[in-house]
């Protein structure tokens, strides 16, 4: 059996499972060393106990995933990771950690926005490329993979290369590029060379997760396109950038796509469901590894996701992707407390059972740990045994959120704020009106309340209405005082992926009852139409919601993108998003963003 270590191909005996344990990532999220219960409530991972120290190096685990709950500070994720290694590094075969993030831009980011760089997200890049091509993807994901680096994180779960072909889409939407296949291509391209400077790049979500009406989540999506579609739309980012680059990493989708297989599986219950992609040999071997000539190293999206678990065990789950061809098992299984430990135990011993009896086949998976291990040395991880964390320190505060990475983030943002109805002869805003905003929420309020008076001056009357707690008749009275009313709305409401994964859904149910309605939004417009009052709607996430709003509404805007973050700088309310529509309703800049994806207007 051949091991990379350093420069070096050497050989040695790896045991079959060291082998098997090299091929699961597991999520540390929240970790309690004595026994979860109402008086010793779940803990994030911040730092790292002995136990886990020791079950790394005695397991000989190949990979960690880690999420918002772990990181705090700068400063503790470096030491959190420095530790992740040197618990690998204390391990027999001493191979290092594939250590992971899901650190797309915009939604789906991970780390504090107040001291890394979040950028507006993937649809506000789709947005330039008419103007700017290829620009902003490039330098998004050098900042991004280069901060990456400097926090101790090998492993970028990003870019998101699904082309969203559909509106309704809930989990994927401003994560995608657009709907143009051979847009997102290049752009993801762009992004897997840039982040590959300096981190291991995941393309995801094969063979696509674009075209879904379902969040793989909460259920397990169907694609019913034809062969034909299937390869000019879904999978033609995937080939063209297998074609032209070396993405490191490609994540499966949890996904059926019957005109590729439409075989069944057995579920826990007894019933019969198609392959997901995740399990099928013949999107996994047959396409992605013969057709399409993909090299590199395959990796589940999270196996806790209800696509897989509501259907598998978690034994079965993680037979069948290995049985299928992925190298990768994206958390298997749930580490919590002590009493878990034994779950990977028994797991790679069920593992090793299927092998025994032939379900597995013993040299791929010779030929899987393989090529992790060739990934871990092409891209030299073992270097991170030796840093110097306190120079690791050092260095990242020049690195993280600089002034130059903080100007590309507004820049981004400024050009891709997109015109999408209407013309904008009523801007820009004068200071002598009055003006009323209908904002998601107070933060929001407040921000964009903040930025306009300091593009007007404070004289100018600017009152809002939060929508997450208002009185309807003080609305309607301010509407009635106002010149003009600025409404936005975020459709759809948060998934779990940009909450961070399954552990939230339970946690944050009520954020679904949080989002405002629509309706209420509109109403409050037609309300304003009503009173000879002049309009505008913001989209502030997926435009398509534009299509209604349009109705009464004098123009439309999309930023694609909302969020916020404290300036550590100023101690102030910032938001690249909200200044940058601020800047257009004040006639600062002109909306130069052109839509990536089709509104019906």
């Amino acid at each position: 059996m051949s091991v990379v270590s350093g420069n070096k191909i050497k050989h040695q005996n790896v045991p079959l499972k060291v082998q098997i344990a090299q091929k699961l990532m597991i999520d540390l999220r929240f970790y309690n060393d004595e026994p979860i219960s109402k008086i010793n409530e779940r803990k994030p991972l911040t730092t790292l106990p002995k136990s886990i120290k020791t079950f790394i190096s005695d397991s000989h685990l190949g990979g960690i995933i880690l999420f918002s709950d772990n990181l705090e500070n700068p400063e503790q994720t470096i030491k959190l990771n420095y530790d992740l290694q040197q618990a690998a590094s204390n391990s027999h075969f001493k191979f290092p950690l594939l250590i992971s993030v899901d650190q797309e831009g915009g939604r789906v980011f991970r780390t504090n926005r107040q001291d890394t760089t979040s950028f507006t997200g993937n649809m506000s890049i789709g947005a330039t490329y008419e103007k700017y091509g290829c620009v902003y993807a490039a330098k998004t994901a050098e900042v991004i993979g280069n901060e990456l680096n400097h926090l101790g994180f090998n492993v970028n779960h990003a870019p998101t290369i699904d082309v969203n072909a559909n509106p309704n889409n809930p989990v994927i939407n401003v994560r995608s590029f657009g709907e143009s296949p051979e847009t997102v291509a290049k752009l993801g391209l762009s992004q897997v060379k840039a982040f590959q400077k300096n981190i291991i790049s995941t393309i995801k979500h094969y063979p696509g997760h674009g075209d879904t009406d379902v969040d793989s989540h909460t259920s397990l999506p169907v694609v019913t396109h034809d062969l034909g579609t299937i390869y000019k739309m879904d999978i033609a980012p995937f080939k063209y950038i297998i074609e032209n680059s070396k993405p490191a990493m490609i994540m499966t989708a949890h996904i059926q796509y019957p005109a590729l297989d439409n075989s069944e599986f057995i579920t826990k219950s007894g019933t019969k469901v198609l392959k997901p992609a995740t399990m099928s040999r013949i999107m996994i071997n047959d396409i992605l590894r013969n057709e399409l000539n993909y090299q590199g190293v395959i990796i589940t999206d999270a196996l806790d996701m209800a696509g897989i678990a509501n259907f598998f065990s978690e034994h079965d789950a993680v037979i069948n992707t290995f049985k299928a061809g992925v190298d990768i098992a994206l958390m298997p299984i749930k580490i919590r407390s002590p009493l878990d430990f034994n779950k990977l135990e028994k797991l790679i011993d069920a593992i090793v059972c299927a092998i025994e009896i032939g379900e597995l086949d013993k040299k791929e998976i010779h030929s899987s740990f393989y090529r992790i291990q060739k990934l871990k040395n092409d891209y030299e991880l073992e270097k991170s045994f030796d840093v110097d964390i306190s120079d690791s320190i050092k260095k990242a505060k020049t690195q993280l959120a600089s002034d130059l990475s903080r100007k590309l983030e507004q820049q981004l943002a400024d050009d891709a704020i997109t015109l999408v109805t209407g013309c904008d002869d009523i801007l820009p805003l004068k200071e002598n009106q009055k003006i009323h905003l209908i904002m998601p929420d107070k933060t929001k309020s407040i921000t964009l309340k903040h930025m306009l008076n300091t593009h007007l001056g404070n004289k100018t009357l600017i009152t809002y209405t939060n929508m997450h707690n208002y009185d309807l008749n003080q609305v309607h009275q301010q509407i009635k005082n106002a010149d003009i009313v600025i409404a936005s709305h975020i459709s759809p409401k948060q998934s779990a992926a940009e909450m961070g994964g399954m552990d939230d859904l339970a946690v944050n149910s009520k954020i679904s009852k949080n989002v405002t309605s629509p309706q209420a939004v509109y109403d409050l417009l037609k309300l304003a139409k009503k009173h000879n009052k002049q309009t505008m709607f913001v989209s502030l996430r997926t435009p398509y919601e534009i299509t209604k709003f349009k109705q009464v509404a004098d123009l439309c805007l999309a930023t694609y993108a909302y969020n916020t973050y404290i300036d550590l700088n100023s101690n102030e309310i910032n938001s690249p998003a909200l200044y940058a529509l601020s800047k257009v309703l004040t006639g600062k800049i002109s909306a130069k963003g052109v839509l990536p994806v089709t509104v019906n207007i």
